[in-house]
């Protein structure tokens, strides 16, 4: 009796329950108990799918809506809101469908070549954007007085070109170059190239080399907001005689004691400033982006580069479990940058009630 369609992680990982003898279950209940389970994995992979484009697309019509958004460092979210929607709109629902056929390609070489690029293309931008977006938060926390809003515009635009021309050759390079095969007809294989100086070269461009960038530049935000915590304290102001002034700096809380002859008075002012409280939010919601980025990304990214240069055979699995961990990325994204802008929150409600 044949199998009904499956994943092909699935079907690796279930014996055949018709080969066992004895079994009360049979080899109906075996199998139904794996449709059961394919329709289950099957149904949260296809809501990760349209949650990551519809939230994505909400994102960019918010940016192009309200004029207020039309400028840094908006245009680097609608940059990554772009990168990411396109995850969900062109590479996800064929890979669900690579998934559905049992990791086997039946769609001709030429819709696996466009399938492959697109996928190298939108995972790379997206991965990009989230480290122009750290380089952004760090400028501007670190050199606020020389990141002008001219500044950052220019520097802004300069990121964004450079993200998709590179996502673009590194996608490309195997069509332009004959940089390895990306299908095999008689295995029924799509995947991306396998040359090894191509994996080299397409791993480090696509994402060791961000992830160093972004996880120093956090470095570096920590560093500047531990030394302005550490350096922020008030003074005191307090007269020795009439004539003179000794500045002490206060025990506790900051406050200024101004002494004029036999009276005194008491400023007493808050903790942090405005903008240390605003950089203080930026440098949350970077690490939070960057965490989330990590963890998504690296247990595909470590497979991919050790795959090819060994003859490690990792089970199909965990080949599916790690890359769609790599695409919920796309979903993690926006939810992350409009939870700690209170702007896109409101943008939000007034676009749906307007709607209403």
């Amino acid at each position: 009796k044949e199998r009904p369609p499956n994943l092909s992680c699935l079907a690796d990982t279930t014996p055949d329950s018709g080969n066992r003898s004895g079994s009360s279950a049979g080899p109906e209940g075996g199998q139904a108990h794996l449709s059961v389970f394919s329709v289950l994995v099957l149904t949260l992979l296809a809501m990760l799918v349209v949650a990551t484009f519809l939230w994505n697309g909400l994102v960019l019509a918010t940016i192009l809506r309200v004029r207020s958004f039309h400028r840094v460092p908006h245009n680097l979210v609608a940059s990554m809101a772009v990168s990411d929607v396109m995850v969900a709109a062109l590479v996800m629902p064929l890979s669900l469908v690579h998934e559905l056929s049992g990791r086997r390609w039946r769609l001709g070489r030429s819709l696996c070549q466009v399938w492959i690029s697109f996928d190298v293309l939108c995972c790379t931008a997206s991965i990009w954007n989230v480290t122009a977006i750290a380089l952004d938060r760090y400028w501007s926390i670190t050199r606020h007085l020389e990141y002008t809003l001219r500044a950052r515009r220019r520097v802004s635009n300069l990121m964004i070109a450079l993200t998709w021309a590179l996502s673009a050759f590194i996608s490309l390079a195997p069509l332009l170059f004959g940089w390895g095969e990306t299908y095999s007809e008689d295995s029924e294989e799509c995947q991306v190239s396998r040359e090894p100086s191509y994996t080299i070269f397409s791993t480090f461009g696509a994402f060791y080399l961000p992830l160093c960038v972004v996880l120093f530049v956090y470095w570096k935000i920590y560093k500047a907001a531990k030394f302005r915590i550490g350096s922020h304290k008030s003074n005191s102001i307090t007269p020795i005689t009439p004539e003179a002034l000794e500045v002490k700096e206060a025990a506790q809380q900051p406050q200024m004691v101004f002494t004029v002859r036999h009276a005194t008075v008491t400023f007493q002012t808050d903790g942090e400033t405005w903008r240390e409280q605003k950089e203080k939010k930026a440098a949350l919601m970077v690490g939070i982006l960057i965490g989330v980025f990590v963890l998504c990304w690296i247990p595909f990214f470590i497979t991919e580069l050790i795959n090819p240069l060994c003859s490690c055979d990792i089970p199909p699995i965990w080949k599916s479990i790690f890359l769609w961990l790599g695409y919920s990325n796309s979903f993690f994204n926006p939810l992350i940058y409009t939870a700690f802008n209170k702007n896109y929150n409101n943008a939000f409600r007034n676009l749906f009630f307007r709607q209403q």
